[in-house]
């Protein structure tokens, strides 16, 4: 910090015109500890004969800028720490993906370990009926959920990823566990050129979880994971 540092004339006792000459002597010293501000009492806002004292004015815009500032600090740095964490959450589940022993153990991971793994209420594999019936009997062995033919993209179009909030689950989706769901992310699968459209949700009882806006990275990364993953077990 630039300026001098306050000090009496007598070495112990600080008095008031001490810190008033070194704040005159130090005009940045509001500037570089802003947080100062908030424990100011600015003076009166007329100083008689009608004068209006501009200086509190002032001082009460700085310390909303402050108060601004922090806040926005503040923000950034929650959004930093929730995106680190959903990060090393993704992580962990691709790795669980990649350790599952069979086709059923995947499956089991995908509905069940997902969820937990990613702080969710759901985590459901939806396919649409194969003509492959191997891909059928797998799908009657493990729980995967069989819809119609033009089922998936009657649900999100020609969109790859659709955040949705403050929703009603879908039934074909979630089953019995439909009336809990509010909130939805749902990403289509690709598993092969000659392979059934498939579709990857995830879903929360809490309706502002998922919404349009939100980035979608890791969950195209983890989608891409499934993916391989199914292909590699069915050798498709």
């Amino acid at each position: 910090m630039g300026g001098k540092t306050p000090h009496s004339a007598l070495g112990d006792a600080l008095t008031a015109e001490d810190v008033a000459t070194y704040l005159r002597e130090t005009p940045d010293f509001l500037q570089q500890h802003p947080d100062v501000v908030h424990h100011l009492i600015p003076p009166p806002e007329n100083r008689g004969n009608g004068v209006a004292d501009l200086q509190h004015f002032m001082l009460l815009k700085l310390r909303r800028e402050v108060a601004d500032l922090t806040a926005q600090q503040e923000e950034l740095i929650a959004t930093a720490r929730a995106n680190i964490n959903n990060q090393s959450r993704v992580h962990a589940a691709a790795l669980y993906l990649m350790d599952a022993q069979s086709f059923e153990h995947l499956i089991q991971t995908i509905t069940t370990d997902l969820a937990v793994l990613l702080d969710l209420d759901l985590a459901c594999l939806v396919m649409e009926q194969p003509e492959d019936s191997r891909l059928v009997l797998h799908a009657e062995r493990s729980g995967l959920q069989l819809v119609e033919t033009g089922a998936i993209s009657q649900w999100i179009g020609k969109r790859d990823i659709i955040l949705r909030g403050n929703i009603q689950g879908m039934a074909e989706i979630y089953g019995p566990a439909a009336p809990i769901v509010r909130s939805e992310a749902l990403v289509r699968l690709q598993i092969a050129p000659d392979a059934p459209a498939g579709l990857l949700a995830f879903a929360s009882r809490d309706a502002d979880l998922f919404h349009p806006g939100q980035g979608t990275e890791l969950l195209s990364f983890l989608a891409r994971v499934v993916e391989r993953c199914i292909r590699n077990w069915l050798t498709l």
